[in-house]
Formats: structure tokens, C-alpha cells, sequence
């Protein structure tokens, strides 16, 4: 008796199961507004899209004159110096064309280096092995990378050597054939070290080397930057683009801390 009572109040109950998917052509929602796609931090329903994996826009466009100017510029030379402040999309945008050219087939590889410098502090030693002491300071090109590829297509074009990212100090003796390369804060390059850089690049390839002079970790006279941009303008062959404040791509407030600080 007591297990009928039971099994007749069970059946009473009123049903708490949502469907796991959307029904088609649903023209109301389920009660008390519930959505298997809805956002419970928004409460706003969220398109499945969004859920997948980002991948990029393939067809870039440029938010400047002078961003326009520097996509010109790596599309009509092979080597390309892109000077220019904080936030005016420097790397974002050699690391933009950096993939557009390998999908197209331009290149073989992407190869993607940067000083191994701190920024005013002195981290010590990091633990771990070669490749973990220099993530940290090649995190901002695995972020670009990120946001043009996915992380899971960023992962497997590493790990088949589609894109190889290194620190300066492994690039000495090496010639970069048939790659695009881009060497990123060149700022805190000295003289020596650009000249290498620029000396390792190979047939087929295209180079771009991103910087802002006037923001260098270095010592005071130490960055060879802007003495060679400077010798580089003769050149016919080789690009050289000077991003302004005006550029800027970041918050508004960043174009207005650059001009006074």
C-alpha cells in the first residue's frame, strides 16, 4: 500500500526535464524562460556559433592610414620595418599577413622571434626546461596567433613545424628560406643583433620587423632600432612604415597617454 502511495505521488510530480537541444521551430520558450543555449551569467540566450572555437576573419581590414600603409608595404616588399607606438597593431597585423600567406601557399613556414628581455624587472631564474623559461616572454605572439588561428589549429601547426617561435639568441647561423618572418619588439635589439636578424633571411621569404623606438627595455643607446630604420629608408626594396598616435587601435586613452607622457 505504502509503495502505491509513492509511485501515485511520483506520477503527480510535475516534470523538471528541459529537451537537451532547441526544438525547431519553437515559438515560445519552456517555462520560466529556459534555454539549453542560454547564458547564465547574462540570462541572454547565446548563439551556438559562439560556443565553437573563434577562428579569424580571413579578409583583415585596415582601421588607419597608416595601418593601410604597412599592409601595403608587406604586400610590395620582402623586407618591411614597422615603426610606430604602443596599440597601433604592428604585430597584429605582420602576424595577420604572416598567415594569410602561408594558407595561400606564399610560404612554407611562419617564423615568429623576439628578444628575451624583461620589462624593467629582473624575474630571476624560471624553472622548467628551454621551452618553458621562454614562454613567458613569447606569450604575446602565441596571443596573436591565437586570436588569428584558434588554439587548436595554433597547436598542431607547431607541432608539425608550420610555425616555429624562438627567442633571438637561437636564430644566429640559420638561413629562413621559402618563410615569412617576423622578428617582434626589435626595440630591445641592439645594433648587432638586427643586423643578424636581417642577414638570416633566405629565398622566397618575407620579413617583417616590428618596434617602437621610444619604448626600449635596453640601456639608453643600446637599441639599434632606429639607426638602422634610418639606414634602411635609402633603400628602394625595403619598406618603412612610421605608425602614429593617430593609430592607435586600443582604448582612446592610450592615443592621449602617448602624447603627454
Amino acid at each position: 500500500m505504502a509503495k502505491r502511495t509513492r509511485r501515485q505521488q511520483h506520477n503527480k510530480a510535475p516534470a523538471e526535464v528541459h529537451d537537451l537541444y532547441p526544438r525547431e521551430n519553437r515559438g515560445n520558450r519552456d517555462r520560466d524562460g529556459w534555454d539549453p543555449m542560454q547564458n547564465p551569467a547574462y540570462g541572454e540566450a547565446v548563439d551556438i556559433s559562439d560556443r565553437r572555437e573563434q577562428r579569424y576573419v580571413k579578409n583583415i581590414t585596415p582601421r588607419s592610414e597608416g595601418q593601410k600603409r604597412l599592409l601595403e608595404a608587406i604586400d610590395n616588399h620582402n623586407l618591411v620595418m614597422a615603426l610606430g607606438p604602443a596599440g597601433t597593431g604592428k604585430t597584429y597585423l605582420a602576424v595577420s599577413k604572416a598567415v594569410e600567406a602561408f594558407e595561400k601557399g606564399q610560404v612554407g613556414r611562419i617564423v615568429l622571434t623576439r628578444p628575451a628581455v624583461e620589462a624593467g624587472e629582473n624575474l630571476g631564474f624560471l624553472p622548467g626546461d628551454m621551452e618553458e623559461k621562454i614562454a613567458p616572454y613569447l606569450r604575446p605572439l602565441f596571443d596573436s596567433l591565437g586570436d588569428r588561428l584558434g588554439s587548436r589549429n595554433l597547436k598542431g601547426m607547431i607541432k608539425n613545424g608550420d610555425i616555429e617561435i624562438a627567442p633571438v639568441g637561437f636564430m644566429r647561423g640559420r638561413t629562413l628560406n621559402n618563410a615569412f618572418v617576423v622578428i617582434d619588439e626589435a626595440q630591445n635589439c641592439t645594433y648587432t643583433q638586427i643586423k643578424m636578424l636581417l642577414t638570416r633571411m633566405g629565398w622566397h621569404s618575407t620579413m617583417v620587423v616590428t618596434g617602437d623606438p621610444d619604448q626600449t627595455d635596453l640601456l639608453p643607446g643600446m637599441s639599434g632600432l632606429a639607426d638602422i630604420s634610418h639606414r634602411l629608408e635609402a633603400l628602394e626594396n625595403v619598406g618603412v612604415v612610421r605608425l602614429k598616435d593617430e593609430d592607435v587601435v586600443r582604448h582612446p586613452l592610450v592615443a592621449e597617454i602617448l602624447g603627454v607622457v
